[in-house]
């Protein structure tokens, strides 16, 4: 397991940026501890029906805000959109501050606040923003109207766990040509990377072994981070299919993974025709993800990449990585060194038919 620190990613051990934290479905009317970011969370849902994600700990006495509270006069621990520390009965707004405790009728300390973090739902997830500088969010969640189709079938994430990995080889993936044959027994048509801002995008195809093409035999994908942990990859073959990969830090050199598969179906409501469709295509996505976990799993950290100049645009995307670990002051000095379209020496890049718009 490599930190964040040996691969001299930049001022900060977590990087900026949206990641999920759990599914919404997870989230109740009492309080659940979570462990993101090498931080003790808790999460909970308001009264409003809004998610609320807090540093985990009172600064009172340090109790942790989800722990067990078995007195009936003291159960009902949410309030509004608000919090009751278990411990003595402070009270935290949604925004992290204290704004009452029980016994004491005077101002309170400045310094009686947890951390509060920006929360989005969308896609059946939880996004947090995470900011090493506390500010606020500078980019958007990606879009994606393909769940808001009726015509498409939607998923329930797999929660593959955690994997002592750190999230830039994973990252890696996304200027790696020459992995598709070997991993995925790909034929690579075309392959090449842009880089732009925040946003890192793949357009690649080729004949695959086990993944349904189209008639004239091309996997077409078009795949894009949006920020460090969110990938949405589009595909085009025997139907029309979505592959989502969320990957968020929990410790330095720690990383959880979520994965889900949605596609286009023919009729509304879904035909089993349709589901069953989808069920393929998920357990064939899963299951060539399941080819890049195996590696991760086992391989060395790549502090240094050995780099051949027909590998792919390793020194890019990294870059483009590395803006996320620092002062967002910077993001622009790390968005200039990766920002264009970028070739791999002996593939040819995507037609101008799927060129960026």
């Amino acid at each position: 397991m490599a930190t964040t620190a040996e691969y001299r990613l930049g001022e900060f051990t977590f990087p900026r940026g949206w990641f999920m934290v759990t599914p919404a479905s997870e989230v109740g009317s009492g309080p659940t501890p979570l462990r993101m970011f090498g931080r003790d969370l808790v999460i909970y849902r308001g009264e409003s029906g809004r998610a609320v994600l807090l540093d985990a700990y009172c600064p009172h006495m340090q109790a942790h805000l989800a722990a067990e509270q078995t007195s009936g006069a003291a159960a009902n621990r949410i309030e509004g959109d608000s919090i009751r520390c278990p411990y003595h009965a402070w009270r935290f707004g949604s925004d992290g501050r204290c704004d009452h405790v029980p016994y004491f009728k005077g101002p309170l300390p400045p310094a009686a606040k947890v951390r509060s973090y920006p929360v989005e739902e969308r896609f059946g997830c939880v996004f947090a923003w995470h900011d090493p500088e506390e500010g606020a969010p500078d980019y958007a969640l990606p879009a994606l109207p393909e769940w808001d189709d009726p015509y498409w079938v939607r998923c329930t994430f797999d929660d593959l766990g955690t994997i002592p990995v750190h999230p830039q080889e994973i990252v890696d993936n996304i200027g790696d040509a020459r992995h598709f044959g070997p991993i995925h027994g790909q034929i690579m048509a075309y392959f090449d990377n842009i880089f732009d801002g925040v946003t890192a995008r793949q357009r690649s195809g080729g004949g695959h072994e086990t993944m349904t093409t189209s008639e004239d035999g091309i996997l077409e994908s078009d795949a894009t981070y949006t920020g460090p942990g969110i990938l949405i990859a589009r595909y085009s073959g025997e139907t029309d299919a979505v592959q989502i990969i969320l990957h968020t830090p929990k410790e330095d050199g720690v990383t959880q993974i979520w994965h889900g598969l949605i596609t286009r179906g023919q009729s509304v409501p879904h035909s089993e025709a349709d589901l069953a469709m989808n069920k393929s295509y998920h357990d064939l996505g899963l299951a060539a993800f399941a080819q890049d976990f195996a590696i991760w799993r086992t391989k060395g950290p790549a502090i240094h990449i050995l780099r051949l100049p027909t590998d792919g645009p390793f020194p890019r995307s990294r870059a483009w990585y590395r803006q996320f670990y620092n002062p967002r002051a910077q993001a622009a000095e790390y968005q200039a060194r990766a920002n264009g379209v970028h070739y791999t020496s002996g593939v040819a890049g995507a037609p101008d038919l799927h060129a960026a718009e």
